[in-house]
């Protein structure tokens, strides 16, 4: 709520007059990534994110980051960040694959839009903002990502938890009436949907 950056500075950081110093300054401006804990049901893993919320000193800069810990045959699930563009760095493990999807209109109706690929150890990707996009780690080790947002608070909304959160009649309509997933069984459905990352990929699971 200040109204200059150096104001907001000088309440994070300054008491009486004076900048802090020791332990309550490092409290303040060093983010400790370590320690991430998976939400409850999860089984692919865990990310632990420095935003606003999490990483006051971030206030008003523009950028946040997180990193990801990726069990094998883990899957950070389809989502999208509604205020934030991602770069993404894999840091360790051999390789991790992902996807993503822009908007409507990149390719014909009937064409695959899906930009998929790999990352080796050290390399990178962008996911532009709003995109719906995923990592998987298909392997037997654990690996570990970092991404960087452009805005202190990115948001994410994970696509399939969030779709079937939706009214039963709507979904119906925009899948289909399928003779699988109806009206009928979408809270069963529902419940089946895994919390986010999940652990999956029969070959994956099977090989490790």
């Amino acid at each position: 709520s200040a109204p200059t950056a150096i104001k907001r500075f000088q309440r994070l950081l300054v008491q009486g007059g004076s900048l802090l110093t020791g332990d309550a300054l490092r409290r303040l401006i060093v983010f400790d990534f370590n320690g991430a804990q998976p939400v409850s049901g999860a089984l692919g893993g865990a990310t632990k994110a420095a935003s606003i919320e999490s990483y006051p000193f971030s206030a008003g800069l523009g950028i946040s980051l997180t990193v990801g810990f990726l069990e094998p045959c883990g899957i950070n699930t389809p989502h999208v960040h509604p205020r934030a563009a991602e770069f993404l760095v894999l840091v360790q493990e051999s390789s991790l694959r992902f996807g993503s999807v822009l908007e409507n209109g990149l390719v014909g109706p009937e064409q695959d839009q899906e930009i998929a690929g790999v990352l080796s150890q050290f390399e990178g990707t962008i996911f532009p903002q709003g995109s719906i996009h995923y990592q998987f780690n298909d392997a037997c080790e654990k690996a570990v990502f970092v991404a960087a947002l452009d805005s202190d608070d990115p948001g994410t909304s994970s696509i399939a938890q969030n779709l079937f959160s939706l009214d039963a009649g709507v979904l119906n309509a925009t899948l289909g009436y399928p003779k699988t997933v109806d009206g009928r069984n979408y809270e069963t459905f529902r419940k089946a949907i895994p919390a986010n990352l999940a652990q999956d990929v029969g070959s994956c699971l099977a090989r490790c």
